[in-house]
């Protein structure tokens, strides 16, 4: 396909650069202040640069509050029968249809795991895609990792809670880890190799068990042994389960007021 990707930011760096490693597409980054583009990227600063109707997916990759003043511009450069794409965080494929009308529409919710191939994603199409655009889509999005598609956009706003801020949450566990390993009494740089190979190891483990989580987790737990009583503060009165609910729920709330 021949891809136009308006904004080329983090998450939008990201997945070009896993796109462009597998080197099926062809690809044109219309982005004024974007720089060190991945090799064979064409690049452009202003839509007038663009010829109409060339482009098969038109990917919308800018902050939300841009799309209306600039995806105007561009949206002339998706051929009859294209695909818009977009991974912009909370706008709902009403409101880009407000600005494009009555077009083919997929929403993307990736995650910044793409960065190293590993992304996961929701995506929704709306009722305009066909089945072939639709396939096309989840092709290129697992690319970068994962792609989950769903039947609406609310399951696209509760994938966001999980997964789309997910790594905020892992990140914020692992320093918090981190910081009790120092607590006793390893330095920095050895107190986050233990836990970020603990961490990894430990999710490929669960990869590739057919176990449950709660079987694994009593596999490695003898009988009033240190996991145990490790556990015993980690999960006492039931508080890790209910904070993680009340994580969720919070950012799936917050993901449905932002629409």
């Amino acid at each position: 396909m021949n891809i136009l990707l308006i904004g080329c930011g983090k998450m939008g760096g990201a997945m070009l650069r896993q796109w462009v490693r597998q080197g099926e597409h062809s690809f044109t980054v219309a982005d004024p202040a974007a720089d060190d583009l991945p090799g064979g990227v064409r690049h452009v600063s202003k839509a007038t640069d663009l010829p109409s109707q060339s482009f098969d997916v038109v990917m919308i990759a800018i902050k939300p509050q841009a799309i209306a003043d600039v995806l105007p511009d561009y949206a002339h450069a998706l051929r009859e029968n294209g695909t818009f794409v977009s991974i912009a965080a909370g706008t709902s494929v009403a409101s880009l249809q407000n600005v494009v009308g009555d077009a083919a529409i997929v929403r993307v919710m990736p995650n910044m795991a793409a960065l190293v191939g590993m992304g996961v994603s929701g995506l929704y199409a709306n009722a305009r895609c066909t089945a072939e655009q639709t396939r096309q889509i989840v092709a290129l999005i697992d690319q970068t990792g994962t792609c989950i598609p769903v039947d609406s956009e609310d399951r696209i706003d509760r994938l966001t809670a999980v997964s789309g801020s997910g790594p905020g949450y892992v990140f914020e566990i692992l320093r918090s880890y981190v910081a009790a390993a120092e607590e006793l009494g390893f330095d920095h740089d050895t107190a986050r190799t233990l836990v970020l190979d603990t961490l990894s190891g430990t999710v490929e483990a669960a990869r590739q068990s057919d176990q449950t989580l709660a079987a694994l987790r009593n596999s490695v737990t003898s009988k009033n042994g240190t996991t145990q009583a490790g556990l015993s503060a980690l999960m006492r009165d039931g508080q890790l389960d209910a904070l993680f609910q009340d994580t969720l729920q919070s950012a799936y709330a917050r993901a449905v007021e932002l629409k």
